[in-house]
């Protein structure tokens, strides 16, 4: 079983980093930051429609400020969402602010509702962590997904990612009638695979959705992540194959039942092939990142010589024993993908 050994430390965003954002037009320049977010005045908690406590609260701003916070915020939602244009403005208003407070990241979510037809969207204000921004390039560039983000600084701000979050999936969805359970294990596999080939950590039911997308004669799964933090940090090589997490456990049984051992190989070449693929595209852009990378002193160097030494056995392959730092143990663990 893979489990998490202590809190994650987070990683400033460093002066090649800042430039790389800078060039492929992540860094801006907001009217609000995430400090800016913490002088609200009162909280309360909020509760889902069943009047389960969510741990998220939200929170309120002295009538003083609570217009220009919104306006920031509205702001900030067409810098994410339209590139800027205000005047996508016009028919939006903030409905709710919420915080959590147990996250590693402690985030804002904020709710943004259009009046005209009442449909709702969610983005979040984070404080930026280096580890968080390596995790959503890798996923940007060598998964099937795009990812909205920016950064101003120290703030760090993220779409929101839809889906059916993986525990409320496994409690509500695995066991219907309709489930197509080859489709749905075969999306795990290769979920499975990518995580682990750019070693994106701790990938628990509760760290990535399922997206739900019915055809005309099938229904479609895509497993998306939505926690970035455990970017190449831990040491132990369990911790980046979400096959290994009590949690997804049920998963695992319906795959074992379902699927031949041939199959799943099949899935793991498909997905190694397709991410072999986005590198050739993204060739510039995974160079660019990775040279910095390579270099960010992002995990304590006994999880370096942990994770190195246990994916050299993995791999049956001696060069990631000369890997320096994190960055090196991904980037060798893409060569592999790209030579094969």
């Amino acid at each position: 079983m893979a489990f998490i050994s202590n809190k994650k430390i987070p990683f400033r965003i460093n002066t090649c980093l800042r430039g790389y954002l800078e060039n492929y037009n992540r860094e801006v320049s907001l009217p609000i930051d995430y400090s800016n977010l913490l002088r609200y005045d009162n909280a309360i908690p909020l509760y889902d429609k069943n009047g389960n406590d969510t741990l998220w609260e939200t929170v309120f701003y002295p009538p003083s400020e609570i217009e220009e916070v919104y306006h920031a915020l509205k702001t900030i939602y067409a810098d994410l969402k339209a590139d800027g244009d205000l005047s996508v403005m016009k028919h939006l208003y903030v409905d709710r602010v919420d915080l959590c407070s147990y996250g590693n990241s402690k985030p804002f979510r904020v709710r943004i509702v259009n009046k005209v037809n009442d449909n709702f969207d969610y983005f979040y204000i984070k404080n930026a962590d280096a580890s968080r921004i390596y995790g959503l390039e890798l996923e940007h560039i060598l998964s099937p997904n795009r990812i909205s983000y920016l950064t101003s600084d120290n703030t760090l701000v993220e779409e929101h990612i839809a889906g059916v979050p993986g525990d409320m999936f496994i409690k509500n969805y695995l066991h219907e009638p309709n489930l197509n359970i080859i489709r749905f294990c075969k999306e795990f596999v290769k979920f499975n695979e990518r995580c682990f080939v750019r070693l994106l950590g701790d990938m628990h039911s509760s760290n990535f959705v399922v997206d739900i997308t019915p055809d005309f004669e099938e229904i479609y799964y895509r497993i998306r992540s939505i926690d970035f933090d455990q970017q190449s940090y831990e040491g132990k090589k369990a911790v980046y194959l979400p096959q290994y997490f009590k949690q997804n456990n049920a998963i695992i049984e319906l795959g074992i039942k379902y699927l031949t051992f041939e199959s799943v190989i099949q899935y793991q070449k498909e997905e190694r092939s397709l991410i072999a693929g986005r590198i050739r595209v993204e060739g510039k852009r995974v160079q660019d990142l990775m040279k910095i990378m390579v270099e960010d002193p992002i995990s304590p160097p006994r999880n370096v010589e942990q994770l190195k030494q246990e994916l050299a056995q993995h791999y049956k392959n001696n060069g990631f024993l000369k890997c320096r730092s994190m960055g090196e143990v991904v980037m060798k663990s893409l060569e592999l993908v790209s030579l094969h």
